[in-house]
């Protein structure tokens, strides 16, 4: 490898009296004997330290999306020096970013892009759940850079070209304008639409741009967020999928008119056909047959409607039972990652439908472990046992304000107390917000936690100010899973 690589003062600074282990000065020695060793050049800027990117001798463009891996439940005293031959392991490191406080100790994650894709899911199979230090297991998976804006409340008569060239005059970087058409009428949109970028730094200068509230489009005041980045599925079973996914149908459209236009390729291609609301699910005996149909009917129009046709992406089947949060999915529905169908919510979501995990005004439930989640016949005669909730394990709850109630108990806190406040939103909805104190910390540098969003819904509010809270104190006490953290933090 060879090379020679100098690391800033800043860099230098940022490690003296971090390490609960070493000293200030055999961090220095083991970070400059790591730079020395690989040949990478070490950057640290807002809040995180660079090793690479690129990496020795590089040429050409980045590599891929699909590359980076997300690390998290990294020990705080750990760096670069222990962490980059583990990681090594699995294949060349284009870029090590390790996310560091002002004090000098790392964040507790870091992101990792490998050379190909293949190195990254190779990262995600070894090391996840590694066991990094004694008793210290750290967490791997896939990390994508999110190109896609959600942008509601537009006005429902605007055409997808208008909206496309309001959004290239107000932000740089624009790729493309996805807009549905209003499942009750066609002429309309529904309401929002999504904006792609050429870049996650494209897409983040945009959302600073239009997120204060204040800027309006048409007249309108908009509301912008980060779209949930569509779910990834690997091409092996992609390979195997013998389902379509077809939207934009009438909703007069029943599933008999469906089978009949895509039997008509191939009668008795269908094997059966499942709809709901404006968009439904055709399941083929065969595979080829579904890729050939798909080909076939993918723009066609049926009862007056021009479709839209793909495969069907399966999601992991014990995660199903998680529903949106108004209910509109039951947990029995197809295990089939779709499109963001509610007319009224303004889903951000453009892939999968908005039910894993619930979705809180911008803000993600927390993953507990699974537990089954069923029903089972209740016998006469059926021994009962009076228990106290606080006897179960924590992925008995399936809530935030239940998770939290549980953690003070545990801890032999007084429960956490909640405090409702309320404002008016400009379009004269009352807004809800809840602020919560936990008394056994309260005399402490945080005296209370409070979520930096409104809710319109009392138990919306109340949930997202438990998430809130838990995600402060899993700062400290490592209490919930890293697909929770790596979602919050990747925000």
């Amino acid at each position: 490898m060879g090379g020679t690589a100098t690391m800033n003062e800043e860099n230098i600074d940022g490690t003296n009296g971090c390490s609960k282990v070493r000293t200030g000065t055999q961090n220095e020695a083991a970070l400059l004997a790591l730079m020395e060793k690989t040949g990478y050049n070490m950057v640290q800027e807002n809040g995180q330290r660079k090793f690479g990117g690129p990496p020795p001798g590089w040429e050409g463009p980045p590599p891929p999306r699909g590359c980076e891996v997300f690390v998290g439940k990294i020990p705080r005293d750990m760096y670069e020096d222990e962490l980059v031959p583990v990681f090594e392991r699995a294949g060349k490191i284009y870029e090590f970013r390790l996310m560091m406080e002002f004090s000098g100790e790392n964040r507790g994650y870091a992101f990792v892009m490998y050379t190909t894709k293949e190195e990254a899911q190779l990262a995600i199979r070894i090391l996840n759940n590694y066991e990094i230090r004694p008793g210290k297991f750290i967490g791997v998976c896939v990390s994508l850079d999110n190109c896609r804006l959600f942008i509601g409340a537009i006005p429902k008569e605007k055409k997808k070209e208008e909206i496309l060239d309001e959004m290239k005059k107000v932000t740089e970087g624009v790729v493309d304008v996805i807009v549905y058409p209003s499942a009750t009428d066609k002429t309309k949109n529904r309401g929002f639409a999504f904006v792609e970028y050429e870049s996650h730094r494209a897409a983040a200068m945009a959302r600073r741009k239009l997120i204060p509230g204040t800027f309006q489009l048409w007249g309108h005041t908009i509301q912008v967020d980060w779209a949930d980045p569509e779910k990834e599925v690997d091409e092996e079973t992609m390979q195997r999928v013998k389902v379509l996914y077809v939207r934009n149908l009438m909703i007069s459209t029943t599933e008999e008119t469906i089978k009949a236009e895509f039997n008509k390729f191939k009668p008795g291609a269908v094997e059966r056909v499942k709809k709901l609301r404006d968009y439904a699910f055709v399941h083929f005996f065969n595979r080829e047959d579904a890729v050939a149909a798909m080909s076939v009917m993918n723009g066609k129009c049926i009862d007056g409607a021009s479709i839209e046709v793909t495969l069907a992406k399966p999601v992991n089947k014990e995660n199903t039972w998680r529903q949106h949060l108004n209910g509109q999915i039951s947990p029995n529905s197809e295990n089939l990652i779709v499109f963001a169908n509610k007319e009224e919510s303004h889903p951000k979501t453009l892939g999968k439908l908005p039910t894993l995990p619930a979705r809180l005004n911008g803000q993600h439930s927390p993953s507990p472990p699974e537990v089954e989640r069923c029903t089972y016949p209740f016998y006469p005669g059926t021994k009962l046992t009076p228990i106290s909730m606080y006897s179960l394990k924590s992925n008995h709850f399936n809530s935030a304000v239940m998770h939290l109630d549980y953690y003070c108990n545990k801890n032999n806190w007084a429960p956490p107390e909640y405090y409702l406040y309320s404002t008016t939103s400009q379009d004269g909805k009352v807004l809800l917000v809840y602020k919560i104190v936990i008394p056994a910390i309260a005399n402490g540098s945080q005296s209370y936690f409070m979520p930096d969003k409104l809710c319109t819904t009392l138990e919306d509010a109340k949930e997202l100010a438990a998430q809130f809270t838990l995600l402060h104190l899993d700062r400290e006490h490592n209490l919930f899973s890293l697909d929770l953290c790596r979602r919050i933090w990747r925000k």
